[in-house]
């Protein structure tokens, strides 16, 4: 320890751990639950969500029915790498697929 340091209680940070969790609160920000939110925050996660998984979706789809040939690639690694977010779809969809 630093001299200007003095050694803490444990218990003491183990309180402010408790009173964090009991507030809400990770790393100093609040967390918010989904019932606190608003209803035009709701619809927009909805929104985002769905499309999300929709695009994602539609990607595995396009890939179980195209031939190996057809892909740039091993298909086992398309289905990994479009399980990634947004980008893993997009990536899929853009530089995944050959042109016939």
């Amino acid at each position: 320890m630093g001299r200007c340091q003095k050694e803490r209680d444990p218990r003491e940070r183990d309180q402010g751990e408790r009173d964090r969790k009991e507030k809400g609160q990770r790393h100093g920000k609040v967390r918010r639950r989904w019932k606190d939110l608003s209803p035009g925050r709701k619809a927009a996660i909805a929104v985002t969500a769905t499309a999300q998984l929709g695009l994602a979706g539609a990607a595995w789809c396009d890939l179980a029915r195209r031939p190996a040939d057809q892909v740039r690639g091993p298909k086992w690694r398309w289905a990994l790498v479009i399980g990634v977010n947004w980008i893993g779809p997009i990536a899929y969809f853009v530089r995944g697929r050959r042109r016939p």
